[in-house]
């Protein structure tokens, strides 16, 4: 007799059911994208507002990003603890309350400030919504499902992108572009309320009545034949302490489960991210100081997040064919490549922005798909914890790289040695991802590592 978690992983794909939940919980990804995207947008309007040094702007994205980081850790920790539907929707709340309120900051000490909190509220929407949808998806499909997923960071960027370009001759410009997310993300809010909760936690959690509740519900609604199944025993935790507690436990936990696996999942997410979120935060800024006009700077960044769409789709086509870390082996070292490329050719500004655009293309073609695969790695009772922490090591060096990258790096080293040596970095995460970690193109959750042969530390 299968298990119900197994019916949930072989159910049929339904737009009206499992795409429900993807889109919805691609809407609150996108908003992400979005609010980090402003970040390079922010920084000069609010330098000159405010008469901001280089190393003051870099703390416009820092204080956004370190506030991401405290959130990937706290919300994934909860979410693994209260459910993902809960911390769904809280979330992005959080998110929408304080950029209401940083649009409203009297001085840049209250803005930064304000940014951190909104970010905490933020941080937490990645590790929760791909739990949720990676619980909810065919395993036939996932892969396809998940790398989707991160097709509306494209588009979040893109809107932030088109906001600021429209803005710009608008007085209080900085305060508008904060205010345009704040319905829609209220609007997602409401919305966010009939998703269902995963049935992979309701069973690790012993909710056995609930957990078939919504199994037998989605045979039904998918047209699945019905058949008798079993529900596994919960998992056993120690839910004694704080959040404080939580955290430090689930760490412990994520570690203990795998040290390669999780090695490997917070070295792809650091560098790999480290690399965008440099030129994410400081593109604006560098191409002014390269003589573009400030709505040629904004309108040119918008252009390298727009062509990210045409990566997600790439990545979408081939995650399932290719495997997950054959696509990342590759896509990641080439978009380095490329942002060195962009940085010796900006004497030749039309041929800098194909290579800007073709990093743009690439970047978004191997992050959907590092999302899928560390989501992946990690069994149920750890997904969101798992992702939240790897997501969070990123957030907690990105946090000070948009700082180090405007008073350091770009200074001291100019722009090409800079984004070689972030290249290094992602050229060596790629080199232990793969001798270190399995594939898990096509395998079901929650048996993906266990059964990977030579992994000690896994089976154990």
């Amino acid at each position: 007799m299968r298990t119900g978690d197994q019916i949930v992983q072989d159910l049929p794909w339904r737009w009206s059911v499992q795409g429900k939940v993807f889109i919805i919980g691609g809407l609150g990804y996108m908003f992400d994208a979005w609010d980090v995207a402003l970040n390079g947008f922010l920084t000069p309007l609010l330098g000159a507002e405010f008469d901001l040094s280089t190393t003051e702007r870099g703390l416009v994205a820092t204080a956004n990003l370190v506030g991401m980081a405290v959130g990937a850790v706290a919300w994934g920790t909860i979410a693994d603890r209260i459910g993902r539907k809960r911390a769904f929707s809280i979330t992005l709340l959080i998110f929408a309350l304080f950029s209401a309120l940083g649009a409203l900051s009297p001085n840049i000490e209250v803005f930064f400030l304000l940014r951190f909190l909104a970010g905490i509220g933020l941080g937490g929407c990645i590790p929760v919504d791909y739990a949720i949808v990676s619980e909810f998806s065919p395993r036939k499909h996932r892969g396809r499902v998940l790398s989707a997923m991160d097709g509306w960071w494209p588009i979040g960027a893109t809107l932030a992108g088109v906001s600021a370009t429209l803005l710009v001759p608008v007085d209080g410009n900085w305060r508008w572009m904060l205010l345009l997310m704040i319905l829609p993300a209220l609007l997602l809010f409401w919305a966010r309320r009939g998703i269902p909760e995963s049935p992979l936690f309701l069973v690790r959690k012993g909710r056995e009545d609930e957990a078939r509740a919504v199994i037998d519900d989605l045979v039904r609604r998918t047209g699945a034949a019905p058949e008798p199944y079993s529900v596994p025993a919960p998992v056993v935790e120690d839910t004694r302490g704080g959040a404080a507690r939580a955290a430090v436990d689930q760490l412990r936990r994520v570690w203990a489960f795998s040290p390669r696996i999780t090695s490997v999942a917070w070295a792809l997410f650091i560098s790999v991210m480290l690399v965008y979120y440099a030129a994410l935060s400081w593109m604006p800024s560098i191409l002014r100081a390269e003589g573009f006009g400030e709505v040629a700077a904004f309108a040119s960044t918008t252009l390298m997040n727009g062509l990210g769409i045409v990566g997600v789709l790439i990545a979408v086509l081939v995650v399932e064919r290719v495997g997950r870390k054959r696509v990342i082996a590759v896509a990641g070292p080439l978009a380095a490549v490329t942002l060195v490329a962009f940085a010796l050719l900006l004497g030749t500004p039309w041929v800098a922005l194909v290579a800007l655009g073709a990093f743009g293309m690439l970047a978004l073609i191997v992050i959907p798909v590092m999302y899928a695969y560390v989501s992946e790695l990690y069994p149920t009772e750890l997904r969101a914890s798992g992702f939240g922490w790897a997501s969070s090591s990123s957030r907690a060096v990105t946090g000070f790289a948009p700082l180090l990258f405007g008073s350091v790096l770009w200074p001291v080293l100019g722009l090409p040695l800079t984004f070689a040596l972030l290249g290094v970095l992602v050229v060596a995460a790629v080199a232990w991802m793969w001798v270190a970690a399995p594939e898990t193109a096509g395998r079901e959750l929650d048996h993906i590592v266990a059964v990977e042969p030579g992994d000690k530390a896994a089976a154990r």
